[in-house]
């Protein structure tokens, strides 16, 4: 099947929920058994990994939600979590121990970088940021442990070279994570490009509507897979039945969104790299991108969110740009139905390549409003931003 067939029928639930075109929210926390044996042996074998044992352990939706995203990932099992952030601190905890090393793009989501040098450091485990364009071979260590990668970065929106990192990190022995969340499983497969586990926050694109948090772990083999299963279960991690029930509902239109949000994008984005007022749109889509060769390469297609940056150095200007627009609302989520405008004060925490040669980083998601109707929200707010309104 095509993705988009996938995302229709993927995810359908067992058998005998004959008649509802949706699987059924089913809210639970105790589960039942007919007879002490089957009580007995709830954990035995890969019951441990597929029965329906208690609420905290998930219920049939999460099952089904995983099922479909490990399916379109083409991975071997996927691990829902609470949140995407979850879903990045679960994998850092399962993969790692005391006296393991790590590598950790610099352009890395802000929370990720918080946990590895808070969390991570209390139990001994070192992380260290590299550049997310270098070569990484020469940073491996004989106690490096996995690397982590996102690509495009978050707000700077730098490119990696994914097949070249993989191929450096499995011949040293170790492992690749990437959080995928931007290119989704339909513009990018990790696993395809040689990745160990591939996560997502399913909040943003297959949630859709900026109603839920959720998180996936799509792992590409069987005993990573266990790994990251039990290490959610040890912590508690688990997603309630009515937002996995929201995911996949979410799920079911991820085609179609994406294509239209890239194509409102790529619109916006190419209209404010025309504008005088705008030193750079960082958006590998643009072929003015430094990224945008390695974009053009590995990815089908380009999430709806990209950074820009102004050449003015008066925030006062820049706020009364931003504060009076329309539909461009200020939040520091994306993904969903409509637009939004982030906000960012620099300097930007980087071990490497500093971000402080502007006093704000603007971070805009492109929704399903039609692209005119955005630009001339922008076009309105430039005229603010030169004291013209």
């Amino acid at each position: 099947m095509k993705n988009d067939t996938k995302l229709i029928h993927l995810g359908r639930g067992e058998p005998g929920q004959e008649g509802t075109v949706n699987l059924p929210i089913h809210r639970a926390s105790t589960i039942v058994y007919s007879n002490v044996a089957s009580y007995l042996s709830r954990f035995d074998g890969e019951r441990r990994y597929r029965a329906i044992t208690y609420g905290a352990n998930g219920t049939h939706n999460a099952r089904a939600l995983a099922d479909a995203v490990s399916e379109l990932e083409g991975g071997y099992g996927t691990v829902v979590t609470g949140t995407g952030l979850s879903a990045i601190t679960m994998t850092l905890a399962a993969l790692t121990r005391s006296g393991d090393h790590i590598l950790v793009t610099d352009s890395v989501y802000g929370p990720t970088r918080k946990f590895c040098d808070t969390v991570l450091t209390r139990y001994r485990v070192e992380t260290t940021y590299y550049p997310p364009a270098a070569d990484i071979s020469g940073l491996l260590r004989p106690n490096t442990k996995l690397v982590f990668t996102e690509a495009p970065g978050s707000l700077t929106f730098e490119m990696q070279d994914i097949p070249a990192i993989t191929e450096s990190v499995h011949a040293h022995g170790a492992l690749v994570v990437m959080d995928n969340t931007w290119g989704t499983p339909l513009f990018f497969k990790p696993i395809e490009h040689g990745v160990d586990v591939s996560i997502q926050a399913g909040t943003k694109y297959i949630a859709g509507h900026s109603d839920l948090v959720i998180g996936m772990i799509t792992a590409d083999d069987e005993a990573i897979y266990r790994q990251l299963f039990d290490a959610t279960r040890s912590f508690g991690d688990v997603a309630g039945p009515d937002d996995c029930y929201l995911a996949l509902r979410g799920f079911r239109t991820l085609g179609v969104r994406l294509r239209q949000q890239q194509e409102n994008a790529l619109i916006v984005a190419q209209w404010l790299h025309d504008r005088d007022e705008v030193e750079q749109v960082l958006y590998p889509p643009l072929p003015s991108d430094p990224g945008h060769a390695i974009w053009q390469r590995d990815f089908a297609g380009a999430a709806s969110v990209f950074g820009v940056t102004l050449k003015t150095a008066d925030s006062s200007a820049i706020e009364a740009m931003v504060n009076h627009l329309g539909l461009f609302q200020i939040g520091s989520s994306w993904g969903g139905y409509e637009s939004l405008v982030a906000v960012n004060k620099t300097p930007l925490e980087r071990a490497h390549v500093h971000w402080d040669h502007v006093p704000l980083l603007l971070r805009l998601h492109v929704g399903l409003e039609d692209p005119g109707d955005l630009i001339a929200d922008l076009e309105a707010g430039f005229e603010r931003l030169n004291g013209k309104s």
